[in-house]
């Protein structure tokens, strides 16, 4: 059980308490870009990376709720898979990194456009598939703003 802790508070950050899931979120940020920006980029090493990490969210959500109960704010791998989604096929520099935090929060946070929805979903599926959907969702704004070269 101990490794299930370990993931799903990822490594711990789920102890802090309130503002867990926004520490975690800035953990991911600050890891993407220093090992993505330093040219440790595999093609494709981001997207297993992230359906890994969503994966064992599952799994670990799954067998916590069993301790601490449904979604448990000490629960935030699920922070660090849709901080991830948002990432994904982004250039790596700190304005999008910073821009994709923003924008994953506040899709989290506000759970806008069906997301809300999805955290009444069983277990560690719903855990995980709202932060999913927030992800997708900063993701398609990210593109756009990187598309049209925003800032």
């Amino acid at each position: 059980m101990i490794i299930h802790k370990i993931i799903s508070t990822t490594l711990g950050i789920g102890y802090i308490g309130k503002g867990a899931g926004t520490y975690a979120s800035i953990f991911t940020c600050v890891l993407w870009y220093f090992l993505l920006v330093n040219g440790y980029e595999l093609k494709f090493a981001p997207l297993a990376i992230t359906l890994l990490l969503t994966v064992m969210g599952i799994i670990s959500a799954n067998k916590v709720e069993i301790l601490w109960g449904k979604d448990h704010n000490r629960v935030v791998i699920d922070e660090v898979a849709g901080m991830c989604i948002s990432l994904l096929f982004i250039p790596v520099s700190i304005k999008y990194v910073i821009t994709g935090l923003v924008l994953f929060r506040f899709f989290d946070i506000v759970k806008p456009l069906g997301i809300r929805k999805l955290e009444q979903w069983p277990g560690g599926w719903g855990v995980m598939a709202d932060d999913v959907l927030a992800g997708i969702y900063a993701n398609i704004v990210l593109q756009l703003v990187v598309f049209f070269t925003i800032f």
